[in-house]
């Protein structure tokens, strides 16, 4: 069970982060047993940086009259190297993948996120499933456990229709079959990037959906009334009413309807509590004790994988905050809770010496460590893992998270700025260059030379990527801009803005026409 990933939210964590080198010969160390094995036994990934790699697999799609799968994701992505751990690697998959030509766009290659702009994938890890005439036939749900996900890949290659028929048809009060249902239930709504429905209509159009497949498929119709209810946002979507209370209550209450839903309660307890009792009292804590004991029977279940096991406690403790406000640093939670988050820790600490899983795992007990108030274990666990990540830098940000959160303003700041420097890719190290950058502006605006040579070095980074005014990359150095606009508000800092635009225009006469605009407008004033 895995959320898109963030560096600002690590996983609980967007719902909703690495590269797939699919000969895996560059780090045998960190390799799964199963991922080791010789390339008849693995998933011929092609990996593709320009249009013309898409349109040679499509090609190839073609001839051999088969979909394409596109994963898209990053090296240091915790989601993505969970997906290595339990999905990649399953012989079932590997056998599935005969059927489908299998692409893989690594966020940092040349290119990839040009790509990530004509696909429209943005978070990491997305997969999309197309048919031969490149429609998307799913995104399918890389949160899910890896059995659901290979259910849901099994429909879309049993020759369905795009999803986006599907829906119309939804919409339209057609007949769907149960299959449809199931692909509408399981759709990757957290990475359709808008393609399907505008997010601020996404839970009302859940809620019809849900009601519509009622009576048809009823794992489906709470699928999705859940997923409408974790995306309410405090009261602002989806009203519930007494009927889907019980409703929900009765889920909760049945062993086997509610680990089908796994991966939604784990990922969205804290979420769906607040949309169905929006206010503290008896009702909320009534409900918090029903998600409690599913979420314990979760925990438990041998069946599910270490990280959705600890994602199951890491929504326990998020329950136990539900009252207390967001910023508090010591919450006031039951020992024994406290002691059952110590020991996942510890274990998974002990246990994991796979590099993908403990780049998932451990990044997420750190989290949840750090969600409990424990933040010296978090810290511990953190450094003492830096030599065992092959993205270490990617801990380092969670270090400089955790001081930050702390005001510990200069340890943080030592971290981020090791963070970047540690960086590997080019929209890598634009995303962490561009987090050192707002964190320097926040904690300490007045080091002017610092955050001008922070800047600087961000702009040398854009000259060298011919995809840095693309997705990712660009919303990276539209953070910059924005930061550095707002941090010269007064005009106090004229001087330094003013080399940067010098440096920024040669940077931007560089550009392909079509780039330049957004190269330019970067460090323009706004209104």
């Amino acid at each position: 069970m895995i959320r898109r990933a963030s560096l600002q939210r690590p996983l609980r964590l967007s719902l909703l982060a690495a590269a797939l080198t699919l000969s895996l010969a560059s780090v045998p160390s960190l390799m799964p047993s199963a991922m080791a094995a010789s390339a008849a036994s693995s998933v011929s990934w092609q990996s593709a940086s320009a249009d013309a790699d898409i349109e040679r697999a499509f090609a190839q799609a073609r001839s051999e009259k088969k979909p394409v799968l596109l994963y898209w994701g990053a090296k240091w992505c915790p989601p993505c190297n969970q997906l290595k751990a339990t999905l990649f690697n399953r012989a079932d998959f590997i056998e599935q993948s005969r059927a489908f030509v299998a692409v893989h766009i690594d966020g940092d290659n040349p290119g990839a996120q040009r790509l990530g702009a004509r696909f429209k994938v943005r978070g990491y890890p997305t997969m999309i499933l197309f048919n031969t005439d490149g429609q998307e036939l799913t995104r399918l749900p890389g949160e899910a456990d890896a059995p659901q996900v290979m259910r849901v890949l099994q429909i879309g290659l049993a020759g369905g229709r795009p999803v986006k028929t599907v829906l119309a048809d939804a919409q339209a009060g057609r007949k769907l079959s149960a299959s449809e249902w199931k692909l509408l239930g399981f759709y990757s709504w957290e990475t359709d990037e808008q393609q399907l429905v505008p997010i601020a209509q996404r839970p009302a159009l859940l809620a019809k959906l849900a009601t519509a497949s009622q009576g048809v498929d009823e794992e489906t119709a709470s699928r999705l009334w859940l997923k409408a209810l974790a995306i309410t946002e405090d009261g602002k979507g989806l009203k519930p009413d007494a009927a889907l209370r019980a409703r929900v209550d009765r889920l909760l209450a049945d062993a086997e309807a509610s680990r089908a839903q796994m991966d939604v309660l784990g990922n969205y307890a804290e979420d769906i509590a607040r949309a169905l009792a929006p206010t503290p009292g008896a009702e909320r804590q009534a409900l918090v004790a029903k998600l409690d004991v599913a979420l314990k029977r979760f925990e438990a279940d041998a069946t599910l994988s270490r990280a959705d096991r600890l994602q199951a406690l890491i929504a326990r403790v998020d329950l136990a905050r539900l009252d207390a406000p967001k910023t508090e640093l010591q919450p006031k939670l039951n020992p024994t809770l406290l002691t059952e988050v110590k020991a996942a820790a510890a274990k998974s600490d002990k246990e994991i010496t796979d590099g993908y899983e403990r780049q998932s795992v451990i990044t997420s007990a750190a989290h949840l460590l750090g969600r409990a108030g424990l933040w010296n274990e978090s810290d511990a666990l953190l450094k003492s893992s830096l030599t065992k990540s092959h993205s270490p830098y990617y801990l380092m940000s969670q270090l400089g998270g955790n001081a930050r959160k702390q005001g510990k303003k200069d340890e943080a700041l030592r971290w981020y700025e090791e963070a970047f420097n540690k960086s590997e890719g080019p929209a890598t190290r634009l995303q962490w260059g561009s987090n050192y950058l707002a964190a320097l502006v926040e904690l300490a605006p007045q080091d002017a030379a610092r955050i001008e040579k922070a800047a600087s070095q961000l702009l040398l980074e854009a000259e060298k990527d011919k995809g840095a005014f693309y997705e990712r990359s660009a919303r990276s150095l539209q953070k910059v801009g924005s930061q550095l606009v707002a941090w010269n508000a007064g005009g106090q800092h004229d001087a330094s803005l003013g080399r940067l635009r010098t440096q920024l225009d040669a940077v931007c006469a560089k550009q392909d026409s079509g780039d330049k605009a957004a190269c330019e407008g970067l460090l323009k004033k706004k209104g």
